[in-house]
């Protein structure tokens, strides 16, 4: 086309800004459908919808530019291409091992920094320097700082403080079964679409959970408009009711962008601006406006970041020594054989839509995994390849770290543990469960409630040691029934 080398593209390097921009304008995109990788794990079915439907798409965008591969590997793939190409750096260490190899070859020419986040990778390692410790906080301040985004004219932050968490804790509203919210975007499935779906029943690849329409942009124009959906209908209550949970209401406030973010599909500044624009011509608070972005140029970047400076063996820390595997019911998402009413509609997200929003993940499911002890490994790819927008970047930091605290404090100063009081706190969940959050023994004993004394004894050496533990720990010997708790949670099989 312009005798430049072709650019190879991902399946999440789907956006304008990796492939046309004035630097590869003209150049021929190579796109490639590997069999292997949608074959190397167990993903969820609308994962893998999504995926196939976001290079197919862009195949059809760009049209004459894409040169389309069909093949086993990667490395056959790009053999049929007869030239040696230039590539973004990937979003993973084993791709980036892959493309590694691959130069060695001389099959990769260039690999070109990644321009998917706001944060170059070299930028971060400057800002960590010998950091030992992190704290995201530090992080989000000096990516506002960067990027101008919500300052007053002498470098301070809008309304006086970098974050406005505490202002995003509040629980559903009584009496609502819903927030009464304007619903997100929702993409009009087509042709593309439909052969995804038909391919993806003749190959017979194994998957988890069901079929279903489309929920997340796949093409750029469609991100556009859930970008601008979530703005201007969504973002202003986003922000009060950012940490609940409501059992009729599984998208809330939240944008579902992830995934497309996770395409590269949108850039996280423009999302940034977009939010602070809102925020600037009245339209939305201070508290949402700044709440979103602090998700996603704040604990997104934080994220990725995390994950290339800790390596590629920190998912196998397990600094709490839980090795219990995943049960059938949950690896599988069997939602319908749980009791827990919390648990049960989690787990039915996943399987429905392959997506909740973060407080599920975190305090439900996540917290039931760290109470029982699952393996940090084996839940870590559980919710890469159960998630729709869960890669090898995303989860590690996510599940090992925060959520399972099995890098002993790496990268969160505390567990995120808690019995059924904080759920029935935050969510509608618990008014008609089968188990009483208020109980710790007996048939009707929540097994978030008892779980949470049972998970404190077992660990209580260590979380005495933490000073935003210790409390617990006290709290523990003043219970009179301990012995029973324990002993009924040892022998627990149901949830």
């Amino acid at each position: 086309m312009t005798g430049l080398a072709p650019l190879w593209v991902f399946a999440d390097q789907l956006g304008p800004h990796v492939h046309s921009t004035p630097e590869h304008a003209g150049r021929e995109v190579v796109l490639v459908e590997s069999s292997a990788a949608m074959r190397r794990r167990r993903y969820h079915r609308q994962k893998l919808h999504l995926v196939l439907s976001g290079l197919r798409h862009l195949q059809a965008e760009l049209g004459d530019r894409v040169r389309y591969v069909r093949a086993d590997t990667y490395a056959e793939a790009l053999d049929q291409i007869g030239e040696p190409v230039v590539v973004h750096s990937p979003s993973t260490w084993p791709a980036a091992r892959l493309v590694e190899r691959l130069r060695d070859r001389g099959v990769v020419a260039e690999v070109l920094p990644a321009p998917t986040h706001a944060l170059s990778r070299r930028d971060f390692k400057i800002w960590a320097g010998d950091r030992t410790s992190f704290r995201m906080a530090d992080f989000y301040r000096s990516q506002r700082e960067r990027f101008g985004i919500l300052l007053e004219g002498d470098g301070k932050p809008v309304g006086g403080r970098w974050s406005l968490d505490e202002d995003n804790r509040e629980p559903p509203p009584k009496g609502q079964p819903t927030l009464g919210v304007p619903p997100p975007y929702l993409p009009v499935e087509d042709d593309i679409d439909a052969q995804v779906r038909r391919d993806l029943d003749a190959w017979g690849i194994p998957t988890v959970g069901e079929d279903g329409p489309r929920l997340f942009a796949a093409t750029r124009a469609e991100a556009e408009q859930a970008l601008d959906r979530f703005v201007s209908e969504r973002l202003a209550s986003f922000g009060r009711y950012e940490d609940a949970m409501m059992r009729q209401d599984w998208a809330m406030s939240h944008s579902m962008l992830s995934a497309v973010f996770n395409l590269a599909l949108l850039h996280p500044l423009e999302a940034a601006y977009a939010a602070e624009s809102a925020y600037l011509d009245g339209t939305v608070g201070l508290a949402s406006a700044e709440g979103f972005i602090r998700q996603v140029i704040g604990w997104r970047e934080y994220v990725w970041h995390l994950y290339w400076h800790f390596g590629p063996r920190y998912r196998d820390a397990n600094a709490l020594r839980a090795e219990t595997p995943l049960p059938a019911w949950f690896r599988d998402l069997d939602a319908d054989s749980v009791t827990a009413a919390c648990l049960r509609d989690a787990l039915a997200g996943v399987r429905d839509r392959a997506w909740t929003h973060h407080i599920p993940r975190l305090m439900v499911l996540g917290n039931h995994a760290l109470q029982q002890g699952y393996d940090p490994d084996e839940l870590t790819e559980w919710f890469q390849t159960s998630y729709i927008d869960g890669y090898d970047w995303v989860m590690p930091v996510n599940v090992v770290g925060m959520s399972q605290h099995a890098d002993g404090g790496r990268m969160a100063t505390k567990p995120y543990a808690s019995g059924g009081a904080y759920i029935n706190r935050m969510s509608d969940y618990c008014g008609d469960c089968a188990y009483n959050p208020r109980k710790r023994l007996g048939h009707d004993a929540c097994p978030f409630t008892a779980g949470y004394w049972a998970w404190v004894h077992r660990h209580e050496e260590r979380l005495a040691a933490n000073p935003r533990t210790s409390r617990s720990v006290q709290s523990m010997y003043r219970l009179a029934d301990l012995d029973a708790v324990l002993e009924q949670e040892r022998h627990r099989e149901t949830f």
